[in-house]
């Protein structure tokens, strides 16, 4: 008997209406995400990458109840999530947990790093109020900022890593079985990102966590992740192991993001797949290109691209990729 999947995101559709005029009349849709499906076992870090704009965070927020999905389904542990009631959700919040990329807008300047993280545990009403302090000092111990510095200071006085720090301590107060990491790294220096992606990693073995990894920068997910889903214009092109993803990429976008990861060495550059100029931009999620959607930018495109939308063709067991030129490759 197959094990189940921690969480199992099912042909998930993300639809936003648009209004327009006094009487709000409906005159177009947003289409974010369309039907995705991806699934991560307990103990997975499954990468989602892809630039902005391609649903990712959207995902994420479907995932964590914040956005309703248009349809499909999203499960945790088997059961179903996508539509609970607010009791519900507020119960599942302990167990599913986010780290945001706006760090500073998500940490209250008016209260201490002490009040910030243990305000998870007055909501849940988890222990007395001695043992939530001491949980708090434990928690920022792990993060490694000691408590005796830090519980009393305001987020004005720290710098971008410590702030990162005490949001992922405050995500993890609760003891969740999953985080969502939405671009954890993208606004700090790249001597500080070295220093949180450590971090994340030491505490997912720690915490026994399961990491949802949302980032455009394919190089930090290629080595964090043990899975990758790679997203163009709301759908998912190409899924596989981070090893087949960086030595075999099969979808042509997936080889453009490759191709343009920053190299040092000859060597380095002589490994990464050699791909023609995109054309063009990213299209519209209100009027997306027909058949293939990155067909609009690909390179190889043929006639039939623009036709019909391709199947996903499997490359192994754990690799897939939805494109009709995979024998190019």
């Amino acid at each position: 008997m197959s094990e189940v999947p921690l969480l199992d995101i099912r042909n998930l559709k993300v639809y936003f209406p648009i209004y327009q005029g006094l009487l709000k009349k409906e005159v177009g849709t947003v289409r974010a995400v369309d039907n995705v499906s991806f699934n991560i076992k307990k103990g997975g870090l499954f990468g989602l990458v892809g630039e902005t704009a391609s649903g990712k965070t959207t995902i994420a927020k479907t995932i964590l109840g914040v956005v309703h999905p248009t349809s499909g389904e999203i499960r945790f542990k088997g059961e179903k999530i996508s539509h609970l009631n607010d009791e519900s959700r507020r119960k599942l919040t302990s167990k599913m947990q986010m780290i945001h990329q706006d760090t500073s807008s998500s940490l209250n300047p008016r209260k201490k790093v002490g009040e910030l993280i243990k305000v998870a545990l007055d909501i849940h009403r988890i222990g007395t109020a001695v043992e939530r302090l001491d949980e708090v000092s434990r928690m920022l111990q792990y993060v490694q900022l000691p408590p005796e510095n830090f519980l009393s200071k305001y987020p004005a006085a720290l710098s971008g890593g410590q702030k990162q720090r005490v949001a992922i301590a405050r995500a993890l107060i609760l003891k969740p079985e999953v985080v969502v990491l939405d671009e954890p790294t993208s606004a700090l220096d790249v001597s500080v990102q070295a220093k949180i992606l450590n971090l994340l990693t030491k505490l997912k073995k720690e915490f026994n966590l399961t990491y949802l990894f949302i980032s455009h920068d394919l190089s930090v997910v290629l080595n964090m992740s043990d899975t990758i889903g790679v997203m163009y214009l709301g759908e998912l092109v190409e899924v596989g192991g981070s090893e087949d993803i960086l030595v075999n990429p099969m979808h042509p976008y997936t080889r453009a993001l490759i191709s343009a990861i920053p190299v040092i060495s000859e060597k380095e550059r002589n490994i990464l797949p050699k791909v023609p100029p995109l054309r063009g931009e990213i299209g519209s999620a209100i009027n997306p290109p027909t058949g293939c959607r990155f067909h609009t930018r690909c390179p190889y495109a043929k006639e039939k691209c623009a036709r019909e939308r391709p199947n996903w063709v499997q490359i192994n067991e754990k690799h897939t990729v939805r494109c009709y030129l995979v024998q190019r490759f």
